[in-house]
């Protein structure tokens, strides 16, 4: 595990009410969450990840066939959006500013294994996507990112570094292709 990710070397576990509350967070989204696929639905869906503890503004969007790991952690500012079938792998916190998207099969993984270790302990890192930005088609976001303002990840792109406002980046791994300017 590298120190760009600036996080501790700790064994992580998850506790006995994390994982009864999993369970019942999976059991409830398949009765009452991934079925209501209709877009009239939208607020439901947020209010039910509401009623599991997620920060989701009801100005914001989040598909029905979006797997969400723990929506506890998981936070969604106004007029953002999570796309179809997007992976929110939130072991970790997953912050999604104003504004920001999340285009469809993107997977956001918010921890990893340190390689380092003999045990190959769990760490958990979050992700945080700031305003304006935009996650393109079936890219990845690894753990301990953090995406700038307005900044563009490349469809299929793979991130484990921070990126800067403003850019665009695309690859695997990503690396810098332009300045992100925005034309009047």
């Amino acid at each position: 595990m590298s120190d760009d990710y600036n996080m501790a070397k700790t064994r992580h576990q998850f506790s006995f009410s994390n994982k009864m509350g999993r369970l019942v967070w999976i059991t409830i989204s398949l009765l009452f969450f991934r079925p209501f696929s209709v877009r009239f639905f939208r607020k439901w869906r947020i209010f039910v990840l509401r009623l599991f503890g997620a920060k989701v503004s009801y100005k914001s969007i989040v598909h029905a066939n979006v797997k969400i790991w723990a929506p506890w952690n998981l936070e969604v500012g106004d007029y953002s959006c999570i796309g179809q079938g997007v992976n929110c792998y939130n072991q970790g916190r997953i912050t999604l500013k104003k504004n920001v998207t999340v285009s469809q099969h993107s997977s956001l993984c918010a921890s990893g294994h340190d390689y380092t270790s003999k045990s190959h302990d769990l760490f958990v890192a979050p992700i945080v996507i700031d305003e304006n930005a935009w996650v393109a088609a079936e890219a990845f976001i690894g753990p301990g990112v953090t995406i700038g303002k307005g900044a563009i990840v490349g469809a299929r792109a793979c991130v484990f570094k921070n990126i800067d406002s403003w850019t665009i980046v695309g690859g695997n791994p990503s690396k810098f292709i332009k300045k992100r300017v925005i034309k009047d």
